[in-house]
């Protein structure tokens, strides 16, 4: 599916509403250069996971959990991981394979530890269409 948004506004209400039909046990990928919406997009589902604390991109400590909404949120930032073991490290399997909603940013540089079913998520900025404009593209993923 390819959805485009026109506004940050628009990319969180898209955000919010992926959060209210999220799934527990759910891991989507999120895929974007930097400045592209990666976070808006996150901060819309986790209100729509009904999460009201502030949501920030979780850079330097790699996942940032949030319990108070309907089901567990765990964001991964994993663009500073050096290696796969420092997914290891932190028990990625628990929050992969747990009862909560779990969004990778930069999950291209993991590709090799993402679970056989996922939701990828990519977000494209074109200049020629404004400065604002999002290309999303979300699709399942079924390595098996």
């Amino acid at each position: 599916m390819m959805i485009e948004t026109y506004s940050p506004k628009e990319t969180f209400l898209l955000g919010e509403k992926i959060g209210k039909k999220a799934a527990a046990g759910s891991v989507f990928s999120l895929i974007g250069d930097l400045g592209v919406g990666k976070t808006v997009l996150t901060q819309g589902i986790a209100k729509g996971l009904g999460i009201m604390e502030p949501i920030c991109s979780p850079t330097f400590t790699i996942v940032q959990v949030y319990e108070e909404g309907r089901m567990p949120f765990y964001h991964f930032d994993v663009y500073r991981i050096g290696d796969i073991e420092e997914m290891e490290e932190i028990g990625y399997e628990d929050y992969f394979y747990g009862d909560g909603f779990t969004m990778i940013e930069w999950a291209n540089l993991i590709e090799e530890i993402l679970p056989e079913h996922y939701t990828k998520v990519t977000i494209e900025k074109d200049p020629d269409r404004g400065f604002d404009y999002r290309r999303i593209v979300i699709e399942e993923v079924n390595a098996a």
